[in-house]
């Protein structure tokens, strides 16, 4: 399945994240990002936030028209792919040589609130809406990735 980077994240710190064009991904995440509470979020096995952006387009319709791409933390935000198949255990090749593997469903922050018109941030919750979540990545194969770059689901 194949889709592309539509957006590259990053922050000094807290969300929202800004829109960068190229990142060096290295095995703890992209160079350029950085933790606020590294305890919580970030380390080898959250190192790389995902997200879609055709679920961030959905819940623009549904009335949380303040959540735009990076907004909610994540570090890539990606388009054309079945996010219903981004499950922990799956491969995500971007670029030409990142390769990552899903860990994790990303637990919403609090911080996040004030994207959501009722300030329901659970709505990104695999608990309580499956295939609306972000999700962590553990980075397999390091390198650098640029917006517009491939992105593939390597299954099995």
């Amino acid at each position: 399945m194949n889709g592309q980077i539509f957006q590259i994240s990053v922050s000094p710190g807290g969300v929202p994240k800004t829109a960068i064009a190229q990142s060096t991904v290295t095995a703890t995440g992209l160079a350029e990002d950085q933790q606020q509470t590294p305890g919580i979020h970030g380390g080898p096995e959250r190192a790389v936030c995902l997200w879609s952006l055709e679920i961030i387009q959905q819940l623009q319709r549904e009335g949380h028209s303040a959540l735009a791409p990076g907004c909610a933390g994540e570090n890539v935000t990606l388009t054309g792919l079945d996010w219903s198949w981004v499950v922990p255990g799956v491969k995500v090749q971007l670029g030409a040589t990142v390769m990552l593997q899903v860990a994790s469903y990303a637990a919403p922050c609090r911080k996040n609130m004030h994207w959501f018109s009722d300030r329901r941030y659970s709505r990104i919750s695999h608990k309580h809406h499956p295939g609306c979540s972000r999700v962590y990545a553990r980075v397999l194969q390091p390198g650098v990735i640029t917006a517009g770059d491939a992105a593939r689901l390597v299954v099995g």
